[in-house]
């Protein structure tokens, strides 16, 4: 394991998130001896490529009213060309042509990612009450830490992203959030930087301004604001937390030196209801 605890940052799939300054500002990052494991997901391309192939995005709400991508097969073999094709290799080219040693692995290779398979998904459609069964999703169950570390003691940056590799050997699609709380807590990470299309959580999901300098997510049930994809990654805030990363923050990744600014406190610093105050924005 590196002497100083590894960096996870996760770069969103958001179309307006700037996956270059991202790589420039990580490069830096590792470059000054932090070692550093990047985690991306891939929505956007996701999205993209789907509409070219003829599949089509389909969101289901859960009864929390957290809003997921539905995997269905086709969706999950758009998933894998959009991540493997497009995402990965564009953020691996970059990072090295900022003169770092960048791997890219999705969760299958080497067994990275281990995930328990979703039977069914509990949904709300048309206003009413639905169970999806054509689910090829899965929650991560556990992570190769040993690889990662490997990977950072011979001097690389491990680029992760999904799928996952479920129990009966086959992949499936994962949230990218919560890979990375999961990275995180495998490799033992000091911070959990989420990078979003977003300056951090907003009180006022219509007002950017509004941004909140801590955010208390309670220790179950649903997050305090799920707006904008954000309650997928406050839950995923709330896992890594669970696990023992001590920092976690939701910052801006549509801007230069992305990551500096979020540790430098431009970001909103996410910690569990039961060690803090009510109230939330700092």
């Amino acid at each position: 394991m590196p002497a100083q605890r590894p960096l996870v940052v996760k770069v969103g799939g958001h179309a307006a998130v700037d996956p270059d300054a991202v790589c420039a500002d990580v490069a830096e990052t590792v470059r000054a001896g932090r070692p550093v494991v990047l985690v991306h997901g891939g929505s956007a391309d996701i999205d993209r490529l789907g509409a070219r192939l003829g599949v089509p995005a389909r969101r289901l709400t859960a009864p929390d009213g957290i809003t997921t991508r539905h995997t269905d097969a086709a969706t999950l073999e758009v998933v894998q060309l959009a991540l493997a094709g497009l995402v990965r290799p564009r953020l691996v080219a970059c990072l090295l042509a900022h003169g770092v040693r960048a791997v890219g692995l999705s969760g299958v290779d080497g067994g990275l990612l281990r995930a328990r398979r979703k039977a069914a998904h509990r949904a709300w459609e048309d206003g009413r009450r639905v169970v999806v069964r054509d689910v090829h999703s899965g929650r991560i169950t556990g992570v190769d830490a040993a690889l990662l570390h490997t990977l950072l003691a011979a001097g690389a940056l491990p680029v992760v992203g999904p799928p996952a590799l479920a129990e009966d050997g086959r992949p499936v699609n994962a949230d990218a959030d919560r890979v990375a709380a999961a990275v995180a807590a495998a490799v033992g990470a000091g911070t959990l930087v989420l990078l979003t299309g977003a300056p951090g959580v907003l009180a006022d999901p219509t007002d950017e301004t509004s941004v909140l300098a801590t955010c208390a997510v309670p220790p179950d049930g649903p997050p305090p604001h799920r707006d904008g994809g954000m309650g997928l990654k406050l839950v995923a805030a709330r896992e890594a937390l669970t696990a023992g990363v001590p920092e976690v923050l939701v910052a801006d990744g549509r801007r230069a030196q992305p990551l500096t600014r979020a540790l430098a406190g431009e970001a909103t610093r996410i910690e569990l209801a039961a060690n803090t105050k009510e109230g939330g924005n700092g």
